[in-house]
This record gives C-alpha cells, structure tokens and sequence, in this order.
C-alpha cells in the first residue's frame, strides 16, 4: 500500500553498459520517430516519465522542432541487455500486463529452448520490433510470427522481467531441487489474508510494462504463443496509473484510495541503495551463485474496499495514512518529502508501521499498479492495487514489513490481499548469446 520509504520502489532509470545501449538504439531505429497521435492522446496524463537509459535517465527526447518530449509520449525504447533485468530499477512506466505461468513440458531441454526463445523475443519487442519475421510478408498458407497489433506501434519504453517460481525447483521435474535459493521461500499466510490460490504461485512470471497498454498487452500474448504446449498462463493481471514513482523527480502518483503513494524511495540511480536492499549478491553472502545480479519480487493482490472508504471521513483517512490528502506532507509537516516524526502518527498509521525505522531497516523497491476489473456480483468496485516489490532477501524484507502491517495496519479494514506470488528474478541478459536462466539451467 502507500507507505513511506519500506513499501516503496523508485528508480530513474539506471545507467547501462553503452554497448547494450547502442545496440537497442541500433535495433529501434526503423521504428524512431516523434510521438504518435495515438500516444499523445492516450498519454497525456502519463507524467513526465523519464525513460532514457543514459546516465540518471532524465534525459527527454527532442520533437522534430528540437523541443523536448517526455520519454513517456516519445516511445523510446529501453536497452533489454545489461547486468540486471529491465523493468525493476527502470523507471516506471505507466501500463503493467502480469502474467504468471504453469509449465507443462516435463522435458528441460524443451523449457531451455523456450526461455532462449523467449529471450529473443523479447530483444525484439523491446526494440520496438516484430516477433520473427513478423505479422505480415510471410507464407500465406502459415500463420505469421507476430500476431500483429503492435505493427506501427513505438518501443512505448516497454521492459519484459523473467522470474522462477519455488514450484519450478520441486523434486522430480527439471533436475533443479538443489538449486533452490534460501530466499526463495514459501511466504507465509498473514492476518487477514483471504488468498485464491487459482490466482497465486506460478512456475514462471513476466511482467510486461509499458507507456502504452496494448505494446504490454501485445508482449505477453506473443510470449504465451510461442510457449503454446510447453507452458500455460495461470493467472494474470492489468494494472495502470503506476502507484510508485521511481524517479523521485516525478510528481508522486496516487492510489485508488486518492492518496499519494512512494513518497520516499530507492532511486534508481542510488546505486549504493540498490545493492543493499535490492540486488542478489555473491554466494558467499546471499546463498546462489545463479541469483547474483538478480532480486526477489513480491506480487500479491490487493482489493481495496473502494465504497467503504468513500464513506470515511477524511480526517480519518488521513490519520489512517499518516499523511494529508491534498499535499502528501505526513502529520505535523507542510510539505510532501519532509522527514516524518512517526511518534507524532496514530499508532496505526500506515507510514508509521511500514516506515524502515519500525522494521529494524527493512527496505523494498516497489513498482505497484492500479487496477480496476469491472464489478462483483453485489455490484462494488473491483478494484485496488497490484503490489510488485523487488528486494534482495524477502526474509528481511517484504516479510517482517508485511507481518507488523497485516497485525496493526489501520488500513486493514478497507483492504485484502487476494492473491500472491514470489518470484526469483535472475540476473539480466547480458548479450546476444545469453538468454533468461542460463546460469539457472548451467
């Protein structure tokens, strides 16, 4: 939920090997151009996310007149290879499409093959490119390589990030029970929560995030044709409206309950920050060598009890939250990014229980998103918020922050978790010839 730094992830995006940047640049530049009539329409309100992969990533693109263009109506791509996987220190785009996968194939040589398949997949689509040989050109008597509702469509910024799930290491299945990382545990069942397990768990993740709903739409639907037999999407999720900046020159975005929502957070330049609460390290301190370079995400579900909480008296949300409404400054401070004196928040506060000082330091990167899936059968709201957290040890993590929020959180009356899921994330692709998982499957 909204909270202050420990339930927050930010980042601009960060900087990557100029080789892999020029290579992207190379691979878009069929698809370059200004913005199209179609984004700026759909992506006036995006904000200006701030999407070019040199150093900080606050560069924006320049219109043909030479005035600058935010990264988010200009389409540019993201550069796909480098040390760690796009989409989770990069800066946060404004369309999510999640999806979780079961695997189906008993045979690893043919789940290799998929992940290497899927990998240069993805260098394309991140490029701005078809899958293939693309929609149209092709034999007319075979269906095409790309089903073709991103043709003439930019980049968008779109990221693709890869995760395994602790059912794809079960004994018997892919020769992988040994390699299990410690970190990828079974998350417990909290307070409150009200989980489908039709809707948690997953032997694979990806999550596709772009400035425009259809490019990230567009990612996943090729991703599970090509897996076609081989895998199956168990569950997925759409979201919109990021809820966490990660570029902490953004204005702060809000949630469906209309508060301002990552504040304070890891920035994706903080190198420093990130390598202490967010990427894997060596074996020798975090446990497997495959995972250096990689994170952990947390993906759970939340619905919020929207028309509830349209009914609460705003002095009480804010007393829930710890912050004021309109400004976002927490209680006693005029301004949004003052430090908060948490003794003077309720008890109950969220930013006071999800602060890192209440947490013995425990600090998540997160890259949340809005959601709403029309209505239930009694005619409320579905809606809420999908929380992503990334983080280098969920045990000293997303954990200890969720056991105090889920027994003390005011919040707690207006929300429940539905749905949840732990992912390992390796490290990123580093080039031409690496493909998702290859330390994994060495």
């Amino acid at each position: 939920m909204s909270d202050d730094t420990s339930t927050t992830g930010s980042a601009a995006e960060a900087a990557e090997p100029a080789d892999s940047a020029a290579a992207s640049s190379a691979a878009s530049a069929s698809v370059s151009g200004g913005p199209s009539r179609r984004s700026v329409l759909g992506w006036g309100g995006a904000g200006l996310a701030l999407g070019a992969a040199a150093a900080g990533g606050t560069v924006a693109a320049l219109s043909g007149d030479g005035d600058p263009v935010p990264a988010a109506l200009s389409g540019s791509s993201v550069p796909f290879h480098g040390e760690h996987q796009a989409g989770i220190a990069s800066a946060v785009q404004d369309r999510l499409h999640f999806a979780a996968f079961d695997v189906k194939t008993k045979d690893r040589a043919e789940l290799v093959q998929l992940l290497k398949d899927w990998t240069r997949a993805a260098e394309r689509m991140t490029a701005g490119l078809p899958v293939g040989e693309g929609a149209v050109g092709g034999l007319p008597e075979a269906p095409p390589d790309d089903t073709g509702e991103a043709l003439g469509l930019k980049p968008s910024r779109l990221t693709l990030t890869v995760g395994f799930g602790a059912s794809l290491f079960a004994k018997d299945r892919f020769g992988l029970e040994g390699r299990r990382p410690e970190a990828l545990v079974d998350l417990e069942q909290f307070p409150g929560d009200n989980l489908d397990p039709a809707k948690s768990g997953g032997d694979l993740c990806v999550q596709a995030c772009a400035d425009d709903p259809q490019v990230a739409v567009h990612a996943i639907r090729q991703l599970a044709r090509i897996g076609f037999g081989k895998v199956a999407v168990r569950w997925s999720q759409l979201g919109f409206g990021k809820t966490s900046s990660t570029t902490p020159d953004e204005q702060t975005p809000r949630n469906m309950m209309g508060f301002k929502d990552g504040t304070r957070n890891i920035a994706g330049t903080d190198r420093a920050a990130l390598d202490k609460f967010v990427w894997v390290g060596d074996e020798a301190k975090d446990g497997s060598a495959w995972m250096a370079g990689g994170s952990y995400l947390v993906a759970r579900r939340i619905r919020m009890h929207i028309e509830t909480w349209d009914r609460t008296p705003l002095q009480e949300q804010e007393d829930i939250f710890g912050r004021d409404k309109g400004e976002g400054a927490p209680v006693g401070k005029s301004k949004e990014r003052d430090e908060p004196f948490l003794k003077a928040m309720k008890p109950q506060a969220h930013v006071r229980l999800a602060h890192p000082d209440t947490n013995s330091g425990a600090t998540i990167l997160r890259r949340g998103y809005s959601f709403t899936d029309g209505s239930d059968g009694l005619g409320r709201l579905d809606a809420g918020l999908f929380f992503l957290a990334y983080q280098r040890d969920v045990r000293k993590g997303f954990v200890p922050i969720q056991r105090n929020l889920s027994k003390n959180d005011g919040l707690n009356e207006y929300i429940q978790h539905v749905s949840s899921a732990l992912f390992a994330i390796p490290p990123g692709v580093r080039d031409k010839d690496d493909w998702w998982g290859r330390a994994l499957f060495a």
